[in-house]
């Protein structure tokens, strides 16, 4: 007899995310058939502050309730809809779990239930499901190929959306790549991070965070706060460059770069203005000049032209990752793999709303040679899903902020008893 868990309860509500918004948080519960055991799994979605013009829809109710970020509507339709719909089913078969939640929103961006919704109700399946069969969720989705850790990259000073600083590029992040495991590489880097914050207090600067952690100062631009992370890397006793202790990698956000026309970029802190062939020169001085790692988001999500230029141009020489160009949306990534524009591809799990849409950008990524790095959102919550994701699903970096605030250091921690399990 095959095993069976069938889902008997399943209920949402509103919780608060790292910014002080609401979001939606699920949990269903599942009984075996065989031994009438019941298992709970929550999971609670985040919030982009930049987000791509294609993602998934965030339902939020408008009003006055939250400042109209209010998401009963979408707590409603889990509570009322989904929970219906979902009576009754075998939560180990996540692809049909999914399936249903797709069928049930009937839209091609989930505008009807809402993407929130969706993902909170399709993790928790997958969590309740686990926890029923006494694995970790990483163990679940993975089975035994979970048998590599991700790189992290730290976003350690926070510009663009993520900042009220002078700061366009929205992160800059250090990656361990010289650690012998992410427990040492998480060590690395918290480490230099103490030591960025002295620096930055003695010149002065401020050591205010932003929304992912980071410090926040108002530096010259992107090359002085470059220089400033090199020099605490050194500070830390670390070595800075390929093949070395760390490398640093950006991202752009570029597609808040949007200026009067598809040719023309218009950075709104700085005022600096450039054409896709001038941004395309910027970024490859910018590889020379600095051990640059990957930059994502170097250009607008449109500016598919441009995009194809710039991968034949560095795409040799750094990672290129597509965040906002492909939302982890495997027709868009499709469409990147055709035109060759970039090599990797950010995943957030609610850029396309369910776990088994995440499943299948994986795939195809991998498939093609591109780089999978699992990332969290600037508006998080303390769940740690995507630690167990990156590990399950084999990404080759995980992003998920700075050692700093417990949205952040939950999922750092998550890792840490993964790796030492």
């Amino acid at each position: 007899m095959s095993m069976k868990l069938n889902i008997t309860r399943v209920h949402a509500r509103e919780v608060l995310d790292s910014r002080g918004n609401p979001t939606v948080e699920t949990e269903v519960t599942v009984e075996s058939e065989i031994t009438g055991a019941k298992s709970t799994g929550r999971a609670a979605v985040p919030s982009g502050a930049s987000t791509g013009e294609f993602e998934a829809v965030e339902l939020r109710d408008g009003g006055e309730r939250y400042g109209g970020a209010g998401v009963q509507n979408a707590v409603d339709h889990v509570n009322q809809k989904i929970a219906k719909a979902l009576s009754g089913k075998n939560a180990l078969r996540q692809s049909h779990i999914d399936a249903r939640l797709l069928e049930l929103d009937g839209t091609d961006n989930k505008g009807k239930l809402g993407a929130n919704a969706i993902l909170s109700v399709s993790l928790a399946c997958a969590k309740a499901a686990a926890k029923a069969l006494h694995m970790p969720l990483y163990r679940y989705v993975g089975g035994v190929n979970a048998v590599t850790m991700p790189v992290p990259m730290m976003n350690i000073l926070n510009g663009g959306a993520h900042s009220d600083n002078s700061l366009d590029v929205q992160e800059f992040m250090i990656l361990p790549m010289g650690a012998p495991d992410i427990t040492e590489g998480i060590r690395w880097c918290a480490e230099v991070y103490q030591h960025l914050k002295k620096l930055l207090k003695q010149r002065g600067l401020s050591v205010a965070v932003g929304d992912e952690g980071g410090f926040a100062p108002s530096v010259s631009g992107e090359e002085e706060a470059i220089t400033l992370i090199m020099e605490a890397i050194v500070a830390a006793g670390y070595t800075c460059g390929r093949g070395k202790d760390f490398m640093i990698s950006l991202d752009a956000a570029a597609s808040e770069w949007k200026g009067r026309d598809a040719d023309h970029y218009l950075l709104p802190k700085s005022g600096q203005e450039y054409t896709t062939d001038e941004l395309i020169d910027h970024w490859e001085d910018m590889i020379r000049k600095f051990p640059i790692y990957s930059i994502e988001d170097p250009l607008d999500e449109e500016d598919w032209g441009g995009w194809q230029k710039l991968t034949e141009r560095i795409g040799g020489r750094v990672i290129l990752v597509g965040d906002d160009l492909f939302v982890t949306n495997a027709a868009r990534l499709e469409k990147g793999i055709t035109l060759h524009c970039g090599n990797a591809i950010l995943i957030k799990p609610n850029q396309i709303g369910s776990l088994s849409e995440t499943m299948e950008t994986i795939r195809l990524a991998k498939e093609h040679g591109y780089q999978t790095i699992m990332s969290h959102r600037s508006g998080e919550t303390e769940d740690t899903t995507i630690a167990d994701l990156s590990v399950g699903l084999g990404s080759d970096l995980i992003k998920t902020g700075a050692p700093c605030r417990g949205e952040r250091t939950a999922k750092y921690n998550r890792l840490m008893r993964i790796d030492e399990a």
